[in-house]
């Protein structure tokens, strides 16, 4: 009987560790102060949150529809619509698409950039990850990242639909309207830097 206890204790151990990782997957952070950069590392020293300047949380989750949340609701308006019809065509395939960083000010940018330089060692190597404010996209309303499982690959396959491509080859999850006059995203490029 023992035994058969301590088997027990292990898969009930094993499954609180599966239940941890698949919450992590579906994007609720933990609940220490963390933040994800480009790359899919977390800095142990995030920005802080600040009211209304675009950043989450830990564990908030949005959605494209969550307009008064000023990440997403001051989204370009033409971007906003297009995220959202994209958000309901993926739910209908079983896809649940959120927003992990949609309009950010330029404070909050500059505190990702400098967040980015403390963790690469130079402002070159976190500008593969992190525009500067001047030049962010985020920061103008025409950029969003978008989270949950599979999100990220179903807008790269049906993106083009709704005018949305995904724009650097080391960010999957970032996405601008930037279709050509016949519905082609352009070429990747090689990272935020160019």
């Amino acid at each position: 009987m023992r035994v058969a206890a301590t088997s027990v204790s292990a898969v009930v151990q094993g499954a609180a560790t599966i239940a941890a990782l698949l919450v992590g997957a579906v994007g609720v952070a933990d609940p220490s102060p963390r933040i994800a950069l480009a790359d899919n590392t977390v800095s142990g020293d995030p920005p802080a949150v600040g009211a209304g300047d675009g950043s989450l949380a830990d564990g908030q989750i949005l959605t494209p529809f969550d307009v008064q949340n000023p990440a997403v609701g001051r989204l370009d308006p033409q971007l906003l619509t297009a995220i959202q019809q994209a958000a309901s065509a993926a739910s209908a395939d079983g896809i649940t698409m959120t927003i992990t960083s949609g309009w950010r000010s330029p404070e909050f940018q500059q505190r990702l950039l400098d967040s980015a330089v403390a963790q690469y060692g130079s402002l070159a190597a976190a500008r593969e990850y992190v525009q500067t404010p001047e030049a962010s996209k985020h920061v103008v309303g025409e950029a969003v990242d978008v989270g949950g499982v599979g999100a990220d690959q179903w807008l790269m396959a049906n993106g083009a639909r709704f005018g949305l491509c995904r724009i650097y080859a080391n960010e999957v999850w970032h996405f601008e309207l930037a279709t050509d006059a016949v519905g082609n995203c352009p070429p990747l490029l090689p990272n935020a830097a160019g």
